[in-house]
């Protein structure tokens, strides 16, 4: 693993809906709502590693992940290439580092273009960006289906001719052909059987090997992030509260958000336990809690915590955590 990160993010925040102008101001109309979907995060991603990105639904990962991936810019703060700011690149650079992150979505079935055969799918990118000519496009695709697990002689099939864990690995062989140095997997199989998941898992980490693959992994399930991540990162409402290694997160966690989705998940030893849901409802983005988000549902909070917010900072070798509780110990 390169101890120069492929992807930094610096004080990165995402805000959706625009503040109202002087006009609106003046005739005394009423602020637009604003959502804070990510919150001054910040993260970096080393060449061959494998992030896992964790929280609850409505967190924010995704939207983090599509900031990662290009997708859509960041409000404030600097999403960094290679070392250099994405938003001062050459437009030849920029290219580059958008073809470099891929991403690959939750929902196979309407990530695909229903229009357009498997062939047409997995070899267009690749031709548009003059990665192959029109004289090995065949071949090609033919080697990104069988990388992906896929029958090349299937390639003349339209998407919903194919189960959906073959839709996922259209979607990997679609990713995986314009030659990216890191993906970004948004979900990629909480919509997919147990039995097809373990596959589509098996195929990632191969990948990983052969490929030498970046990749954030994004997910809320957290048996799955701990069997493939190297680091993991946990996200509440649009912050990163913890962050270390996968075996450091899932041994002594020292988040209390992190303690209590690692206290919900089912196991052997635990198989008797009744399990009970975080208390309170994840706060709406529109209007956050102040200080810590998560004070609110947190069974150790105190006055600081309703009033200040908490930086993310190494408590010990390898892990970073936003609490106060840390300041007290």
């Amino acid at each position: 693993m390169s101890d120069t990160p492929i992807i930094e993010l610096e004080k990165v925040s995402k805000r959706f809906g625009q503040p109202n102008g002087a006009l609106s101001r003046l005739l005394g109309a009423k602020p637009a709502p604003v959502v804070q979907a990510v919150s001054d995060v910040d993260l970096s991603i080393h060449t061959g590693e494998v992030v896992g990105l964790v929280g609850e639904s409505g967190c924010g990962k995704s939207t983090l992940g599509r900031l990662v991936a290009g997708i859509m810019p960041a409000s404030s703060g600097q999403v960094r290439w290679h070392g250099q700011n994405r938003s001062g690149l050459s437009a030849a650079d920029e290219k580059s580092a958008k073809l470099g992150v891929q991403m690959i979505f939750q929902d196979p079935q309407s990530s695909l273009n229903p229009r357009l055969r498997v062939a047409e799918i997995v070899g267009e990118a690749p031709r548009v960006h003059g990665l192959i000519g029109p004289e090995g496009e065949d071949s090609y695709v033919d080697a990104q289906m069988r990388q992906a697990g896929l029958d090349p002689s299937l390639k003349r099939r339209y998407p919903h001719q194919f189960s959906g864990g073959q839709r996922q690995r259209i979607g990997i062989a679609r990713a995986l052909a314009v030659q990216p140095a890191m993906l970004v997997c948004d979900e990629s199989v909480a919509a997919l059987d147990v039995s097809i998941q373990a596959q589509i898992i098996n195929l990632f980490l191969d990948l990983r090997t052969d490929l030498n693959l970046t990749c954030l992994f994004i997910s809320h399930d957290l048996g799955v992030v701990e069997h493939v991540s190297d680091r993991v990162a946990i996200m509440y409402l649009g912050r990163i509260v913890e962050e270390a290694s996968a075996e450091i997160v899932f041994s002594r966690p020292n988040h209390p958000y992190t303690q209590a989705l690692l206290a919900e998940v089912p196991r052997l030893e635990t198989r008797k336990s009744r399990f009970g849901a975080i208390k309170g409802e994840l706060p709406s983005p529109l209007n956050p809690p102040t200080g810590c988000h998560f004070h609110p549902r947190c069974p150790h909070s105190f006055s600081r915590c309703s009033q200040e917010v908490p930086v993310l900072r190494e408590i010990a070798s390898g892990q970073r955590s936003a609490c106060h509780l840390n300041d007290q110990a």
